[in-house]
């Protein structure tokens, strides 16, 4: 005789794989609530996480190592994995709608779908530019990069990154290393601020500026981008005519200050914007886009709510978007969505003010950063970071 099936109650929606709901649904893995039917909307299988990602540009990290597989955890969960784009909310009836199927109803919702670097306000970013998330589109155009490299290694290869800070220059730093055999490699990053990394300290910028000089990474300090054209195609008769068309797609890269650099490809690493569509749907938002949360990451205006990650920002406790805090809202939104269900009250978490930043350099060094204090580069920093990085990703492997 089947033991009888609990009922369903409630339907717990995640929409997004973040670091956040990654953590979570591992601990409904682990500590199931009856009755409660949970399911993941996802637009991808498998889920990067952006503590490895520079590592995996610059070639310590293979595709499985950075990417947490959605599949595996969401039947550990116990969960349905939804795959497709979450588009709209319909809060009056409680629905999420979906791209490409059927809205899905939810009692209780989680958002936790990181950000995308602002291009709205430069004319010919949106068509030029690759921004850097979500990242399975930014993989998807470094990918082709590798492979065209790989066919000749004597084609000049100019790369732009617009954004100074820790994103656009551990960036930097990784494609400087991972293609540092190229005979005509060229690297330009601009940054409209007078120094990059401006929220680290002055040792850490200092260090870093120099790792950039000696690498000859061009650094272009104090220039706004204000905009992308696209340059007439040249062809050359000294090169394939496969691997000319994929190598001459010049863009003009133009700054305020009258300055113009040509470049292959430009990676947009600018500060981080929200989807309209939460704005839209009626959810408080601050006035860049993101979810306005309270301290215990449940939505200002619907309390049946709740956002984590970068997508999520708190009015009391404005932290920068990092992955450090996504991660440590894991646990507490698990404890939170629990404690709701189960009608109890909930706990609040308030993020720490200060952060330690292992910055790796793309040739197994590392700078640590934390408040005024900076440290490196060293390789034994970097090994202190790939053993935590590891650690966090183990979490979610070989799940039974």
């Amino acid at each position: 005789m089947q033991p009888l099936q609990q009922p369903i109650v409630k339907d717990l929606v995640f929409i997004g794989g973040g670091h956040s709901h990654a953590i979570a649904l591992k601990m409904f893995g682990i500590k199931p609530l009856p009755g409660i039917r949970i399911t993941l909307i996802s637009d991808v299988s498998h889920t990067p996480y952006s503590g490895m990602l520079p590592g995996h540009i610059a070639g310590f990290y293979n595709y499985d190592e950075a990417h947490i597989d959605l599949r595996s955890l969401a039947k550990f969960a116990r969960a349905r994995l939804h795959l497709d784009r979450a588009v709209g909310l319909d809060l009056t009836n409680n629905r999420v709608i979906c791209a490409n199927s059927s809205p899905i109803d939810f009692d209780i919702l989680s958002i936790d779908i990181g950000s995308t670097p602002a291009t709205i306000s430069v004319p010919g970013a949106s068509e030029l530019a690759i921004p850097a998330k979500p990242v399975p589109q930014f993989l998807h155009h470094w990918n082709q990069i590798l492979e065209q490299t790989s066919q000749s290694t004597q084609n000049p290869v100019r790369l732009g990154i617009v954004g100074g800070g820790a994103g656009g220059v551990e960036l930097a730093l990784a494609i400087q290393a991972r293609l540092h055999d190229l005979h005509n490699l060229e690297i330009h990053l601009f940054q409209r601020g007078a120094e990059i990394m401006p929220q680290h300290n002055r040792y850490v910028r200092r260090k870093l500026q120099a790792i950039f000089s000696r690498r000859s990474i061009q650094l272009h300090l104090g220039e706004t981008v204000s905009a992308l054209e696209k340059l007439p195609e040249k062809r050359s008769d000294k090169s394939p005519p496969a691997i000319q068309e994929k190598l001459d797609k010049e863009i003009l890269v133009i700054c305020n200050s009258g300055l113009t650099v040509e470049c292959d490809r430009v990676f947009w690493v600018t500060n981080a914007s929200a989807p309209k569509w939460l704005a839209e749907s009626g959810l408080s938002t601050d006035s860049a886009g993101f979810i306005q949360v309270q301290d215990t990451l449940q939505s200002l205006s619907h309390p049946h709510i709740f956002a984590s990650g970068d997508i999520a920002t708190n009015p009391r406790h404005p932290r920068p978007k990092a992955g450090v805090f996504a991660v440590r809202q894991g646990k507490p939104l698990f404890d939170n969505l629990q404690r709701f269900f189960l009608g109890k009250p909930l706990k609040p978490y308030k993020p720490q003010k200060q952060l330690l930043a292992l910055i790796g350099t793309g040739t197994g060094e590392a700078i640590a950063s934390r408040g005024s204090i900076g440290l490196g580069p060293y390789r034994l920093l970097w090994y202190w970071k790939d053993w935590i990085d590891r650690k966090f990703m183990a979490k979610f492997s070989d799940l039974q």
